[in-house]
Formats: structure tokens, sequence, C-alpha cells
């Protein structure tokens, strides 16, 4: 279930807690519109001005001119229609400058609302920062607005054309004959009702597809994008079920909305078809009762020619850009929730009795000249109630100073253990201690002097090469600079740029002169844990080796040691696991961990990775 689909009010159909989430913000957006809502009113009132003069004028004109034989009577009604009707181009424009007055405003707040929802989850979620990783947050700010901003001024448009068009054909019809009334008013209630009722069940259907289709796209790309991984791990089958069972729902979800747009169809037909053969029924009776063949006349065309247009065309826009329009503005609301409050950590559920815990300390916050660099007792943690657990129930331990792999097929959870590991993702069951201090409840400040996390897509920005490298450490001394820089290799790339005070253009930089600029940043933190999460995935064999070397050699320094320095890679190559001291094996249901000779013997999967990698053996230096 999409994590739209699971924001709806428990107990309430989508479509009526989207409605409901939405109102709010709705009516403080108008209400801070109140002058523009005026003048719209203003200018479309003489468009009801047009609309009663075209029925009024043409009974007239048959009444008072052509029936009672005065050709010139008739005539200068006729003409009194033609120039109401030469007289909507300025009406119509000052309708559309202030449409422009509410549309872009919108536009303008969804966009900024698109841009702080992707930068929270940049935030919150670092783990997923990669090429594919939030689509959704490119569509919401592209797209996804266009679709609002476009459907909301063909609503306006279309709504306020029937209220003012119905305004003025139903003054017109009274002002004609009060019979008439009788005759379309029910029929157009009846039918207006019926499809305002399928208003809301249509925005549920609507929104149910929509899930649907993402959730097919996201398993066929998932699926595409993993093949190799589900071949190796015999995982096909699985991956064809699960598959399977996305697309069997994306099905239903089509039916259902199928049946609730027939239902609309009625509707429409009621509202739109039926007062026109009513009053051709009624005929006989409505001459009986006096109402003159200039007012049938007059009634036909506020019908066919006012009402029942603008009726179809807000029917038309309320079903299909009116869900549509709820369904995406709901998604924003969703997508900008407040992030769910890290859960307090469990008791300690398996204690470790080798550490001892001296008297007066609280448990879990061990004294950090004896506590292991990392620390992860039990820990589980799922990306939905009804998701199996990428983590379960994981015990780790990572000695000071030492340097640890983790290797498992794509998907397996590993960008997710260092998520965890350096407090950015809150795990559901389970403690992470990094220096004996729980990470759950530390200041981001407090995480940023303990660990430096480094994603596979590194951040670079725009400024000197100087700010870039120490955006972690601006106090760093130039000796403690260039000595990253040649720890790292970095010497070629520096001098290329221009040196450390040339001006950078990160559109100028490939993803390996990125990778290798952030790790120099990193290697220049103070936090003494380094997790490099496949931040070497886009640098060459040997460049790669350099670096993981450079960092290992960091960790085990006597200061970095003392804090709680180590290292953990995730490893995006196995040549990577061979240096480490010992290698974290996730493949989905018991995690190995050891060294890689033991690894060899206890593990099936390390084995069938590691005998892949030695058929393409790396080049020298590697």
């Amino acid at each position: 279930m999409s994590a739209a689909a699971k924001s709806s009010a428990p107990g309430a159909p989508p479509g009526r807690g989207a409605l409901r989430r939405n109102l709010p913000p709705a009516r403080r957006f108008l209400a801070g519109r109140k002058r523009v809502l005026v003048r719209l009113g203003g200018w479309s009132l003489l468009e009801s001005a047009q609309t009663f003069l075209g029925g009024y004028c043409l009974a007239q004109a048959l009444d008072r001119g052509f029936l009672a034989g005065q050709t010139g009577t008739g005539l200068l009604w006729l003409a009194v229609a033609a120039a109401s009707i030469l007289g909507a181009g300025p009406p119509m424009r000052g309708v559309f400058t202030q449409l422009a007055e509410l549309t872009e405003p919108l536009r303008d707040a969804l966009v900024r609302r698109a841009v702080r929802q992707a930068l929270r989850r940049a935030v919150t979620d670092p783990a997923r920062t990669d090429d594919r990783a939030d689509t959704g947050a490119v569509s919401r700010l592209t797209h996804q607005t266009e679709i609002v901003r476009d459907s909301f001024a063909g609503l306006v448009l279309t709504v306020r054309a029937f209220v003012f068009n119905a305004v003025g054909a139903l003054i017109g019809l009274l002002a004609l004959a009060p019979e008439l009334l009788l005759v379309v008013l029910p029929p157009l209630v009846l039918g207006i009702g019926l499809f305002l009722a399928t208003l809301l069940p249509m925005a549920s259907a609507q929104r149910a597809f929509l899930d649907a289709d993402e959730a097919v796209a996201e398993g066929v790309g998932a699926v595409s994008a993993g093949h190799r991984d589900l071949v190796a791990c015999g995982a096909q089958a699985d991956a064809a079920e699960r598959t399977g069972r996305l697309i069997d729902t994306a099905e239903r979800t089509s039916r259902v909305l199928a049946r609730w747009a027939a239902l609309r169809t009625v509707a429409l037909g009621v509202a739109g078809q039926l007062p026109v053969l009513l009053l051709l029924v009624t005929t006989p009776w409505l001459l009986r009762q006096g109402v003159t063949t200039g007012a049938l006349a007059g009634a036909l065309t506020y019908l066919l020619q006012a009402l029942l247009p603008a009726l179809h065309s807000m029917m038309t826009a309320l079903g299909a850009a009116g869900t549509r329009l709820l369904v995406v503005v709901d998604r924003f609301q969703d997508a900008t929730a407040a992030p769910v409050p890290p859960k307090a950590p469990d008791p300690d559920p398996d204690p470790d009795p080798d550490v001892v815990v001296e008297a007066g300390t609280p448990r879990g916050r061990r004294p950090s000249r004896t506590a292991p660099a990392v620390e992860i007792r039990a820990v589980t943690h799922a990306y939905g109630p009804d998701s199996p657990p990428v983590l379960d129930h994981l015990h780790l331990t990572v000695r000071r100073g030492e340097h640890i792999a983790v290797v498992g097929p794509s998907g397996i959870g590993k960008s997710t253990l260092a998520g965890v590991v350096s407090g950015l993702v809150a795990p559901d069951h389970g403690t992470v201690l990094l220096g004996g201090e729980p990470v759950t409840g530390a200041t981001a400040q407090d995480l940023a002097d303990r660990r430096v996390l480094i994603p596979q897509q590194a951040y670079v920005f725009t400024g000197s090469v100087r700010d870039n490298l120490l955006h972690l450490r601006p106090d760093a001394t130039s000796g403690e600079l260039t000595y990253a820089i040649g720890v790292l290799g970095a010497e070629p790339l520096v001098d290329r740029l221009g040196g450390p005070d040339a001006v950078l253009d990160p559109r100028g930089l490939s993803h390996g002169e990125r990778q290798l600029l952030a790790l120099c940043r990193a290697y220049l933190s103070s936090a003494p844990l380094v997790l490099l999460d496949e931040a070497t995935c886009h640098l060459d064999p040997a460049a790669e080796a350099r670096a993981e070397h450079a960092f290992a050699e960091r960790a085990f320094t006597d200061g970095a040691r003392a804090r709680g320095g180590a290292l953990i890679v995730v490893a995006h190559r196995l040549s990577s696991a061979r240096r480490a001291d010992r290698v974290l094996v996730l493949d989905g249901t018991t995690p190995r961990f050891g060294t890689h000779e033991e690894l060899l013997t206890s593990s099936a999967l390390y084995r069938d990775l590691f005998g892949h990698w030695q058929h393409t053996p790396p080049p020298a230096g590697s």
C-alpha cells in the first residue's frame, strides 16, 4: 500500500478524507484573495446579464415583434441581443485577468511545498538519495503542479460559468413564465444532486487507481533494476507473484473507476437532456396555461444555448479535473506531513555480558573509553506496517579502529543499515549506540560530531574547492587540507579545477569527481566514525582501494580510536570485503558476520558472490 493511500483517515473513504484534509487550506487560500474573488464575480455578473438578454430578447422579438406583425420591433429586440453578445469581450478579458491572480499564486505555493518536502526527505532519509530516489518529488515539482494549476483554472472557469449562466437563465425563465421553472428545475436539481453524490466516491476510485498504477510502475521498475539479484537468489517466482498481485489490484481499481464514470454519465443525461425533453412534452399544457410561443422559444434558448452547455462543461470538469485535482493536491498534503517522531528505544533486549556497566552509569550510556565504536542491539526496521522488515532483530558490534564491509544483494537493507547507524533512520525496535552513547535523542550536532555518512550520490555545491572540502570542519589547517587531498589521490583533480581557491561548478564534475571531493571532505571531518554507503562506486578500483585504505588508517589512529573511530563500508565491489577486517553479509534471512575466510565457510551467499567476482578479477592495485 502506498503512503498516499495509508494516510487517509481511518474508517473514512479516501475521497472523503482527502476532502476533509484539503478544505481548511483551500478556505485559507481563498480567504486571502477576497478582493480577487469579488472582482471575478463582478465581471461574471455581466455574463449573467448577457445570458438573460439572449433568451428574453428572443421571446420579446417573437411575441411583440414578428408574431404581432411588428417587424421593426422584432429586429430591435434582436439587435439588443446581438449587442449583448458583441459586448462579451471585455468581461471575458476581466475574468481571465482575475483567474491568473488565483492560479499563479496557487502554483507558486505548491512549488515551494514540493521543494520543502524534497529537502525534508533528503534530510530524514538520505539512504534513499540516488538517481531514482524521489522521482515523485520531481513529478510534484513539475508535472503535478501544472496539473493542479490547469485543473484549478478549468474548475474556476466552468463552475463560475455555470453559476452565473444559471442565475441569468433562471431569472429569464421566471420573467417569461413561472410555469417554465416547474418543468425545468426538478430534473436539473435531480441530475446535479446525483452527480454531486458521485464526486467523493469517484475521487476515492481515482486515487485508488493512481496508487495502484504507481505501485505497478514501482514494482516493475524494482524488478527490472534488481533482476540479476533476483536470479542470483532464485527469487524469480516470488517477484512474479508480487508483480502479479500489483497488476490484479490495478485491474480491480480500473473497473471500479469505470463503474463510477458510467454513473456520472447517467447523472449528466438526467440533468442535461431530461429538461429539454420535458419542456417539449409539456408544451401543450404550458400553452393552455398562457405561456406564449416566444416564451417557449426563449426557454429553449436558455436551455440549449446557455444552461445545458455550461452544466455539461461543469460536470465534465468536476468529474475529471475535479477528482484529479483533489487527489493530486492531497498528495502534496501527504508528502508534506510532519515526520513521525522517532520511537523511544526498547529496553536492552539482549545485554552484552562482556561489557561492564559502571555503578551509577545509566543503562545504555557506556563509558566512552571501553564501549565499542558501534553497537546494534536487536534492531528491527520496516518501511511500513505491512512491509517485511529489511532489518530483523539485528545484533552487531564494531570494535574501535575496526574496518567493516557490508555486502548483499540490491534492496536487502545495506543503505538502511547505514541510515540506522548514522541516526538518520529511526529503527522500529532496538537500540543503536555510538561509542556507548545512544543515537536516539541525540541532536544533529551531536551526531555530526560522532559520525560522518557519505552516500552514493555525493553532494557538491557551488563555491570554492576549499569551501567544499572544509564544509564539515571549517577550522582545518591548510596542512591538513593538503594532506587529505594527497592521501586520497585528489591532487590531479584539484589542480585541474584550478587549486583549492578555484570556484567550483558542480555541473562540470563527473560522478566520480564528486565522490572524490566528498571523500576528502569526510576525511577532514572531526567525526571518528565514517560510513561509506557505496561512496566509491564511481571510482576506479585502484582509487577505491586507496580511499578505503586511507579511511581505515584514519580510524586506526590513536585519537580516532579513543573517540570510537571505525570504518563501515557498504561495498560496491567484493574487493572491499577482502580489504575489511570483518564482513557483514545481509541475505534477507540470517545475517552472517565474520572474516573473509570464515564467511567462505559459513555463508552460501558470500561464497556465490565471491565466486562470481573471481571470474572477473579487478585490475591490479584494487
